[in-house]
């Protein structure tokens, strides 16, 4: 449980890397999603064999839904969250939020 629960803020940092390259964020972006599954299913694992109360479950569990839903959705707008370069910038137009957004790793704060 712990390697696959570290792994997900390393893959989604990874992927904040790796946003010049649409695939190589994607590919990233879906590790992050696939352990974040994993770790549901430790979770679930762990509550079965009573090492964690079904309270705190339900609460961490949730929580990596919440997780893998704002994974899915950069998956899916994976375009929004890329570096362009400087050409490909004058060639599109300029979309808020689109050039330079938030790393996605701060709206996790509850696992600082």
């Amino acid at each position: 449980m712990r390697r696959s629960s570290r792994s997900v803020c390393a893959n989604i940092a990874e992927a904040w890397r790796k946003r010049r390259y649409e695939a190589a964020l994607i590919a990233k972006l879906s590790d992050a999603e696939s352990e974040a599954c994993e770790t549901q299913v430790w979770l679930e694992f762990a509550s079965k064999c009573n090492y964690l109360d079904m309270a705190l479950r339900d609460r961490l569990d949730g929580a990596y839904d919440q997780i893998i839903a704002q994974v899915v959705r950069m998956i899916k707008e994976a375009d929004k969250w890329l570096i362009r370069s400087k050409q490909t910038k004058k060639r599109k137009e300029t979309v808020p939020g689109r050039d330079g957004p938030p790393s996605p790793i701060h709206q996790f704060s509850a696992y600082k």
